[in-house]
């Protein structure tokens, strides 16, 4: 069983920066790929961006440019520096497998962006 805890959210002015965090417990998080998903209201989980084992990057078309993704795998964390953040980003986010494995969602972080 594998448990994601994700921090950093709040309410942020448009334009201004965030990093959330995630932490994963159990010993698969440095031989899997890891993403970060953004969730809001009656909409599914959708991909902001995910880092493969391999440190392979890719970004939805929103985020790019604006967000990095990066991960410690002796830490078992996954970071989401985010940058230039606009209303749109608003949501709540989740780390998880990419793909995506229903049964570990955590609680994931709210991300409030508006002035």
């Amino acid at each position: 069983q594998v448990q994601f805890v994700e921090s950093g959210g709040g309410l942020v002015q448009p334009g201004r920066s965030l990093g959330l965090t995630c932490t994963a417990s159990g010993k698969i998080f440095s031989n899997a790929d890891v993403a970060w998903y953004r969730q809001t209201p009656g909409k599914e989980h959708q991909l902001v961006a995910l880092i493969s084992r391999a440190d392979y990057t890719h970004f939805a078309d929103s985020g790019k440019g604006r967000f990095t993704i990066s991960r410690d795998n002796a830490k078992n964390t996954v970071y989401l520096q985010m940058n230039s953040l606009k209303p749109e980003d608003t949501g709540v986010y989740y780390c998880n497998f990419f793909p995506s494995v229903d049964n570990y969602w955590g609680q994931g972080t709210q991300v409030t962006v508006s002035s």
